[in-house]
């Protein structure tokens, strides 16, 4: 990782008993990137870099994330990002989604789907399980209770989905940095929910998954847990027009264990899709 952006402005919305931090930085078509469970906007300042020479990145912290207050929660994530595209008057996005921000990112698609120019999902959980294996929310819960959120965050730290493949001290600083801010207001409310439960997708929205016509790819870090590369590969089936990628010698957080390959998979994806074609 080169040297990190310069610091940009720190923005904020209110919507509906929240106060989201945003950040909304370089010129072109507009994309808006969602940040999964316990991390926050600044997990994008690799992409930030990269890609804002030609693209318009908006990003924000999910409510109970990062700087904004309020229970973070995937069936308000999809309201939340509508609201901000309202507040930024913007007419056309791309989504970039990782984790469990991709819940969000496909519930707005679903319920504004003329709205969406392109999405990019990366290593998605299975949207249709009550539950996910690899995370024990309970245990989380209990230990936040009983120990504090330090306890936690330590444990956390340690689960394969936030390891890091990379040495790179930059990115492994980032992530620690991001977590500290974790402040687990959803997992000291008790049982998990909101953002933690695997509540279905566009069942209430104009278009299911199956009718979303965005073009869409679905991306995994290599060495992403088998049931969180299986998620992704049932996804993009299910989806109209999609494609699936890889991120050679990444895990479950390839935007910063080769952010390089990330961005420019990134850059293609969008400028094929976002970047009107010059007529002769």
């Amino acid at each position: 990782m080169s040297a990190p952006p310069a610091a940009a402005e720190d923005l904020f919305l209110s919507v509906d008993g929240a106060r989201l931090r945003f950040r909304d930085e370089g010129r072109g078509p507009a994309v808006i990137l969602l940040h999964g469970w316990t991390l926050d906007l600044e997990m994008w300042d690799p992409q930030v870099r990269a890609l804002r020479d030609t693209f318009r990145l908006i990003r924000f912290d999910r409510r109970g994330h990062g700087l904004s207050d309020g229970t973070c929660s995937a069936s308000r994530d999809g309201a939340d990002l509508a609201a901000l595209c309202n507040h930024l008057g913007l007419t056309r996005v791309a989504l970039i989604a990782m984790s469990q921000g991709v819940r969000g990112a496909l519930r707005f698609a679903c319920a504004a789907p003329a709205q969406v120019g392109a999405l990019i999902l990366d290593g998605p959980p299975a949207l249709e399980a009550a539950s996910d294996p690899d995370m024990p929310l309970e245990t989380y819960a209990a230990l936040v209770r009983n120990q504090g959120v330090g306890a936690f965050r330590r444990e956390w730290a340690r689960h394969a989905l936030m390891a890091l493949r990379t040495g790179n001290p930059e990115a492994r600083a980032l992530l620690a940095a991001m977590l500290e801010r974790y402040q687990g207001s959803d997992l000291r409310h008790g049982a998990p929910r909101g953002d933690l439960a695997a509540a279905p997708v566009g069942l209430a929205a104009p278009v299911g998954l199956e009718a979303l016509s965005a073009p869409a790819l679905v991306l995994s870090g290599e060495h992403d847990l088998p049931r969180r590369r299986q998620a992704a590969r049932r996804l993009a089936t299910r989806l109209a027009d999609a494609e699936l990628a890889v991120i050679p010698g990444a895990g479950h957080l390839p935007n910063l264990d080769r952010p390089e390959a990330y961005s420019k998979l990134c850059r293609a994806f969008l400028t094929r899709h976002c970047i009107p074609r010059a007529t002769s």
